[in-house]
């Protein structure tokens, strides 16, 4: 029996070997957490968000000062779009004082911010303006939830042994699903198979985000490479298996985020190195390698990995989750990576020389990427 092409492309996305991929177009792939910084970083790690594969960003608040008005929020996504127009920039808030219902209220009519993260207070860069009691909140939560705004949560208790800290944090998360049932939540960057966990158990409006880097490494690598570390730490080989294996269970509660998150090459190599792994450039490549590499060892099945499932983690279920209406349907953009593929470089620098930031895996071979515009 003739099939025809509609029924040859069903039978190439439902039998992928991963291992042996040569070449795959995708829909673009949606960031759901980054740090693009400001000033001279921003203007030097921005454009790598399309270089990653990526027209959608979700931008972190952590700046210095800390992303607390909605006036903020309308200059720094004015900045980053003269940068990049071609990205979506989704803006959010950082939970502090001065955010209050009415605050809220201005923020959901802006429709350029999306959330509002909650950084408990000193567990990661730039967080020491950051919450010291989520009661005091509560107003704000059921705001958040009637203007239905996503609850960004980095997820770590402070002053707890940092292996522990996602462990620790997951009653709050527990709490806070019980008292606003109807508000987004989102765990960022859950690295524990007790994080992945937890968001199974809780309902349709909870959902976590799973960064490249915390499918590669565990908390030897960090140990061993001041390049790999990162907040929340990498944890156990058991952790990263749960999180490579949620990445591809279908069931949409888990999308990709990458938490790039750059520091100029001083800041890494200093005796209190700074946290953090920069993958922006590479995000959707790498997600792929670490994807084939779990095959290889037997961690994940490959008939798991399918087109449907490859676009669901990188794309789909977090514009659905987001609610982006205008970038729901297929985009007429479309992403094509490829072998023989390119070399992570050693470092980037900006165009004075005087910025340098080292890449995640860097000196490492990867599938090359370029964008294709469908007419």
């Amino acid at each position: 029996m003739e099939l025809n092409n509609m029924e040859l492309n069903n039978m190439d996305l439902n039998n992928m070997d991963l291992t042996a991929l040569e070449q795959i177009e995708l829909t673009p792939t949606a960031d759901l957490h980054c740090h693009l910084r400001q000033d001279a970083m921003m203007h030097l790690v921005t454009p790598y968000i399309e270089k990653g594969g990526c027209d959608t960003a979700l931008v972190m608040p952590n700046l210095q000062p800390p992303i607390t008005r909605v006036s903020q929020a309308v200059a720094y996504h004015e900045a980053l779009s003269q940068i990049a127009p071609k990205v979506k920039f989704l803006m959010t808030l950082y939970l502090h004082p001065t955010i209050t219902p009415d605050v809220i209220a201005e923020a959901a009519q802006s429709k350029i911010i999306y959330g509002v993260k909650l950084y408990p207070a000193g567990v990661t860069t730039n967080s020491q303006d950051g919450v010291l009691d989520i009661g005091q909140y509560y107003p704000v939560f059921e705001a958040m939830q009637a203007y239905d705004l996503v609850l960004n949560l980095h997820g770590e208790s402070p002053d707890i042994e940092v292996l522990q800290a996602e462990a620790a944090f997951v009653p709050t998360l527990n709490t806070l699903h019980a008292a606003f049932p109807r508000l987004r939540i989102v765990l960022e960057h859950v690295s524990t198979a007790k994080g992945v966990e937890a968001v199974r158990q809780c309902g349709p409006t909870v959902a976590a985000t799973i960064t490249a880097h915390h499918l590669f490494i565990t908390t030897d690598n960090a140990e061993q490479d001041v390049y790999n570390f990162c907040k929340p730490i990498a944890k156990t080989l058991e952790d990263r298996i749960a999180l490579l294996r949620a990445a591809v269970d279908g069931s949409g509660k888990f999308f990709f985020g990458s938490d790039s998150a750059p520091h100029p090459i001083e800041s890494k190599e200093q005796s209190n190195a700074a946290a953090g792994c920069f993958t922006q450039g590479w995000t959707t490549v790498l997600v792929l390698d670490a994807l084939k590499q779990a095959i290889e060892n037997g961690w994940i099945s490959n008939h798991k990995i399918t087109q449907e499932t490859l676009e669901g983690f990188l794309s789909t279920y977090g514009r659905q989750f987001y609610k982006i209406v205008e970038l729901s349907g297929p985009s007429r953009r479309r992403i094509r990576l490829e072998k023989p593929g390119e070399t992570i470089p050693k470092s980037i620098e900006s165009s004075s020389g005087k910025l340098e930031v080292v890449p995640f895996r860097r000196g490492e071979q990867v599938m090359s990427l370029s964008w294709l515009d469908k007419l």
